[in-house]
């Protein structure tokens, strides 16, 4: 059993602990062999030296998260906990063979299967679920894999079309800049999409299917009013739809359609004021039997090697800048307090 104490600076302590230490309750419910106890602006954790790694990093997630937002919801609590899941369940497949069943060939007749125990998870839950929401990092094998089933479905004549979607959110460029046509400057927003079904649909095969409307790729805005029947619909990117986008496009689903959307919470490019509806709908449809969540991390990375440490050195220099400008903050606003002493007859 260890037992240690984390300090909570720079952030009301109320905001990590949740009123009457809802928060340290729930991540209590979460570890069953642990505990927490709040008093002041510390919090003492006790547990087994694996569940106490994984609470230690949790804590320290919702200190950043509260300096950083200024608050905790209760969303922010499931989502790590649910990520801290996901993570256990990689470790403890981790001494079985990585690679799954074949979900379907590419055109050069190379395999294309699940290569880590979260991809898994998605092959798995789409063939159990009608809708699957697939989240994390850049280079995790999200569109990749969801894509490799939706074919796999159109092959074994399980829906008659795909539909493929993204938000043509702008990542601080102006489309209106763009030369060409509409088309032309949407089209560059989808490329990932048409990368991944080029390696699994020989070029032929594949404009003839475009061109009959059986595959299709298009920007989340044309959705609206349309409804999909027997389709094979994915929403990627969807951390760049809003609330109101990912209620229109959930609600396009037709009879015997499924779905898969994939998306990084941590990389949304709508503005300021706009909440992605991939963060809220972890909430929102929590409970449902026919949707599941599934949570993938830096292990799933499948790319270039350098990619995992590429995440995570951009985390470190987050953490950094956002601990930067807190103090920063907090300098600006003791220097207007001691102005305002200053000031004659204050």
């Amino acid at each position: 059993m260890i037992e240690q104490t984390i300090e909570i600076k720079d952030v009301e302590p109320v905001l990590v602990f949740g009123i009457q230490d809802r928060i340290l309750k729930k991540i209590e419910t979460a570890y069953p062999g642990a505990t927490l106890s709040a008093r002041g602006n510390k919090i003492k954790i006790s547990g087994s030296s694996e569940d106490f790694a994984e609470i230690n990093d949790l804590v320290n997630r919702l200190i950043r998260l509260a300096i950083r937002n200024k608050a905790v919801t209760d969303q922010d609590v499931n989502t790590l906990l649910n990520m801290k899941l996901g993570e256990r369940l990689a470790d403890d497949n981790a001494t079985a063979p990585a690679d799954g069943e074949t979900i379907v060939r590419t055109h050069t007749g190379e395999v294309v299967r699940a290569k880590t125990p979260n991809q898994k998870r998605i092959v798995e839950a789409s063939a159990k679920n009608d809708i699957v929401f697939a989240i994390g990092p850049a280079g995790t094998g999200k569109t990749y894999t969801s894509v490799a089933i939706a074919v796999k479905a159109l092959k074994e004549k399980k829906v008659k079309k795909i539909v493929l979607v993204r938000p043509a959110v702008e990542a601080g460029e102006n489309l209106g800049f763009l030369p060409g046509g509409l088309k032309d400057k949407i089209d560059p927003y989808l490329r990932p999409l048409y990368d991944a079904l080029e390696e699994m649909i020989d070029k032929d095969r594949l404009d003839l299917n475009m061109t009959k409307n059986v595959i299709e790729i298009a920007p989340l805005a044309y959705m609206r009013g349309r409804t999909l029947n027997n389709a094979f619909v994915i929403l990627d990117e969807a951390q760049n739809a809003t609330n109101m986008q990912m209620k229109m496009f959930l609600t396009r689903l037709g009879f015997n359609s499924r779905a898969i959307i994939t998306g990084d919470i941590t990389q949304t490019d709508l503005p300021r004021l706009k909440q992605s509806g991939l963060i809220s709908i972890q909430q929102i449809l929590k409970n449902i039997d026919g949707i599941e969540f599934v949570y993938l991390d830096q292990r799933d990375v499948v790319r270039h090697k350098l990619i995992r440490e590429i995440i995570s050195a951009y985390e470190r220099h987050e953490q950094k800048e956002e601990a930067r400008l807190e103090k920063a903050e907090q300098e600006r606003i003791a220097a207007a307090k001691q102005r305002e002493q200053g000031k004659p007859g204050s």
